[in-house]
């Protein structure tokens, strides 16, 4: 375990240190106009431009630029915002930003998780019942209709219907999140009630299943001590990931509701050139997906300790 956890995490800062890379030299191909607004370009001359440029370090070799980048990242100095907020520090800008996707994005995902799995036993309890038929229509209709069609669907019978607010507010935070809450819930429910039914489907029928009810056990027991708990193993290799990327919000949702979320940030902070800023983002979204998954693994084997995550040896 310790093995394949030293191997999994050198792993893990090699992809954010490529990607990241990739990002920072895509950056640097971009025309140096775009870091100036444009009042900025109609005011200043030429010659003063690419002073500010060449202040900024923007006008050297761009891998001297990732030098002086990585260097940075050793010192754990993410840089300042230069266009959405001025002179502020990387971390305090997200950092203001998180709470909100942070509070959302776990509460929609305790809400898919809930609901999903709790449906999704429902279905495969009533297999080609009346109950499966209608999880199955849900789960089509979310995947077939486009987001931001069903978003709109929800802000009009919630603003019209409930009265609920259609814009996020930080006046009113409970009421002005119902409505992003529950887009963000929609297709992670679908989701998580595919998997359930289609994972507590294939438990129910294996041999030890059937063993068990001719033992004389009842059909709540082999759900609660068998079916699920095997079920569930591998929907948990997913919900560290789950997690952590709903920590860093949802693009679509936040720009739909106006949630000052670090979904918007991300596209403010590209449209307006804020280079690092950008560069803070890529690379938390990115940790953030891959500790996930290395979590996700750890989580399966504390769940049912007979997964192996390296080969022993003398196996082939």
């Amino acid at each position: 375990m310790l093995k394949y956890t030293i191997k999994r995490l050198l792993q893990s800062f090699i992809t954010v240190l490529i990607v990241v890379t990739i990002v920072f030299l895509l950056l640097r191909m971009l025309p140096t106009d775009y870091y100036f607004t444009e009042e900025q370009l109609m005011k200043l001359t030429r010659e003063q431009l690419d002073d500010q440029l060449r202040a900024a370090g923007l006008l050297d070799p761009p891998l001297v630029q990732l030098g002086r980048y990585y260097r940075q990242l050793a010192r754990l100095d993410l840089g300042t915002s230069r266009r959405i907020q001025n002179s502020v520090p990387v971390t305090q800008v997200i950092g203001s930003k998180i709470y909100i996707s942070m509070r959302l994005g776990w509460i929609s995902l305790a809400i898919a998780v809930v609901a999903g799995v709790a449906y999704g036993v429902v279905q495969a309890m009533n297999k080609g019942g009346f109950w499966d038929h209608v999880g199955t229509a849900y789960t089509v209709f979310v995947r077939a209709v486009p987001a931001l069609v069903s978003y709109s669907l929800i802000l009009i019978l919630g603003s019209r219907m409930l009265n609920l607010p259609s814009m996020y507010s930080t006046r009113d935070v409970v009421r002005s999140s119902i409505l992003p809450v529950v887009c963000l819930s929609l297709s992670s429910v679908a989701g998580y009630m595919v998997w359930t039914r289609r994972y507590m489907v294939d438990e129910l029928n294996k041999d030890y299943i059937r063993l068990a009810k001719l033992k004389g056990m009842s059909t709540r027991s082999v759900l609660y001590k068998h079916v699920l708990k095997n079920a569930f193993v591998p929907l948990a290799q997913y919900l560290p990931q789950s997690v952590l990327l709903v920590t860093g919000g949802s693009l679509l949702v936040e720009r739909f509701f106006s949630v000052p979320g670090l979904g918007s940030l991300l596209t403010d902070s590209i449209l307006r050139y804020d280079l690092n800023l950008v560069q803070a983002l890529v690379m938390m979204y990115t940790a953030m997906g891959v500790v996930g998954l290395f979590l996700g693994d750890v989580l399966m084997v504390a769940l049912d300790p007979r997964i192996l995550l390296t080969e022993k040896e003398g196996t082939r």
